[in-house]
């Protein structure tokens, strides 16, 4: 069975795949608690599962972007459990477990999260083989100059402040919003995508995986 975590932004997701089935999922809000709060989430999804760590056979992690602080306790619980447990593990840009989420679509597609200061960590993407494909690194842009790049129907998602969704709505012939149900960034897609990678040979180094910042000065804040 493979665990999933991304703690990329002030909100935190863990599931619990086995290939088949997500066995466990659970996302929430953490006001900025992610130390104190990761490891006993964890420790309850082994007991609602009735599974422990000897039961793990990979891990996959988001890397960002994301605040300094929440990726930097991610990783480290990344990287601690599959050293002290020898399992493989796949390093997931956070960006791409909320593409994954949405539906294919000809149209091409943005997937943002918030970046402080109205500010958007964003990517574009569009579909390649099946699958949403990142066009671009992650950059940030204020949501007023992403309305601007928008000249053609384009699939929105991620995590849009009401200020955000109302400044890109705006652009409503072509920006198409993606529901705040879709636009969640969940470990069970993160689990998915990790999966397939530990399938195919695809696992990283814990020793040398390292979280997706962006340029100093535009830096998520915790």
């Amino acid at each position: 069975m493979l665990l999933a975590f991304d703690t990329s932004t002030s909100w935190i997701s863990l599931a619990l795949y086995d290939g088949v089935f997500i066995r466990y999922e659970m996302s929430w809000k953490s006001q900025h608690h992610h130390t104190v709060e990761l490891a006993p989430a964890i420790d309850a999804l082994f007991r609602h599962t009735q599974t422990t760590s000897d039961d793990l056979t990979g891990l996959a992690v988001a890397i960002g972007p994301g605040s300094f602080t929440s990726l930097r306790i991610g990783l480290a619980t990344a990287k601690g459990l599959s050293l002290a447990l020898h399992l493989p593990v796949a390093g997931v840009p956070s960006l791409d477990v909320i593409a994954k989420a949405q539906p294919l679509d000809e149209k091409p597609m943005i997937a943002v999260l918030q970046a402080g200061r109205s500010r958007l960590a964003y990517a574009p993407y569009r579909v390649e083989n099946g699958l949403w494909q990142a066009q671009e690194d992650p950059a940030v842009i204020d949501p007023k100059e992403l309305v601007k790049m928008i000249k053609e129907p384009t699939l929105v998602c991620g995590g849009l402040s009401q200020e955000a969704r109302s400044t890109i709505g705006r652009r409503w012939k072509n920006a198409i919003l993606a529901s705040p149900s879709l636009s969640l960034r969940r470990a069970g897609f993160l689990a998915e995508i990790g999966w397939e990678r530990l399938q195919n040979d695809q696992a990283d180094d814990p020793v040398t995986l390292a979280p997706i910042y962006l340029s100093t000065s535009n830096s998520i804040p915790d």
